[in-house]
């Protein structure tokens, strides 16, 4: 009785700290637990709290009563109704989240950059050896260079079709050969080479399968999205809503400083064609001259380097038909 009643104190009291998690937090990343040692969970949620980052594990069942009940208005029929009512808030936000704690999930809440915290679980990762009948994560090949193994264990190389040579009484791989394919099953070979030859080619951590920030769930690729690729498809946005605007006539943001520089083109063409001119045009006129001046002597030099290379194939030439005929005669 004495442990039933103690499990269930500590079910109360991790189901009150969860309650009022809801209130610190708008944004969580849910994580697959396969695999995944205990080690590695321990030294992941130490660095998550050196960000102000909190780690639930497992416990989904009282992580999903406890948000039912936070987000649920106090009723009379409570216990705990006079002490909900008096510091209760709606938290609508948090709803969706509800139908995503299923499974082997944990959950990370943060109020920081999720992509920095995705960094923290990414790091997290352990090496693992292919074991027989697992599905491989990735593909795996056996680079060529000396193996350490000696010439008589040539047979495994030999089931799998890897090309091999003796050095220095060592086998040694000739060429890179890919042994596993990405999600296909781990034979008894491949995994027994691999092992020979000390190679862990798999590695589990934390996996990020789905991200809350704000009321909103995203896929996890978001997360790999740079700010360089924002701003660069940003930038092509507003080139095509210019062009549009331009091609239509119609003035917009986006337009607005090529409709202007288009003007001021026009000004200084006119300041060409009259006595008329002002401060900019002078500027634009000064600038276009310095540069003509710049770039004479660089055409200069390349129209010379044109006119010269006829006189040197010419010289090709004629060096070449004397040593025809001087062939002939020989």
């Amino acid at each position: 009785m004495g442990a039933v009643k103690g499990d269930k104190k500590k079910k109360q009291a991790f189901f009150n700290r969860v309650y009022n998690i809801f209130d610190k937090y708008n944004r969580a990343l849910l994580v697959t637990c396969d695999n995944i040692s205990a080690k590695q969970i321990h030294k992941c949620r130490k660095e998550l709290r050196e960000h102000d980052s909190l780690m639930l594990m497992g416990k989904n069942t009282l992580i999903k009563a406890a948000l039912l009940k936070r987000t649920s208005e106090p009723q009379p029929n409570e216990p705990d109704y006079q002490e909900r009512k008096a510091t209760w808030k709606p938290l609508p936000l948090m709803e969706p989240l509800m139908k995503l704690l299923r499974g082997n999930l944990g959950v990370i809440f943060t109020n920081q950059d999720l992509t920095e915290i995705k960094d923290v679980v990414d790091r997290h990762a352990r090496e693992a050896p292919a074991k027989v009948g697992a599905p491989a994560q990735c593909d795996v090949w056996i680079r060529a260079g000396p193996t350490g193994l000696d010439p008589k264990q040539t047979g495994f190389f030999q089931n799998l079709q890897i090309p091999t040579k003796i050095v220095k009484t060592q086998i040694e791989i000739s060429a890179d050969k890919q042994i596993i394919s990405a999600g296909e099953k781990v034979g008894t070979n491949e995994a027994a080479l691999l092992q020979k030859l000390g190679i862990n080619p798999f590695s589990y951590k934390l996996k990020v399968a789905h991200v809350f920030d704000s009321g909103h769930v995203y896929d996890p690729a978001v997360l790999d999205i740079k700010a360089d690729a924002i701003l660069a498809a940003f930038k092509r946005a507003a080139a095509h809503a210019a062009s549009i605007s331009l091609a239509a006539g119609i003035p917009t943001q986006a337009s607005a400083p090529h409709s202007i520089m288009r003007a001021f083109k026009n000004l200084v063409a006119v300041t060409f064609e009259t006595g008329f001119t002002f401060e900019a045009a002078e500027r634009a006129k000064s600038a276009s001259a310095s540069a003509a001046v710049a770039v004479a002597p660089a055409a200069a030099a390349a129209q010379a380097a044109v006119q010269e290379e006829p006189q040197e194939e010419a010289a090709e030439e004629f060096v070449g038909a004397a040593d025809i005929f001087a062939e002939d005669d020989y």
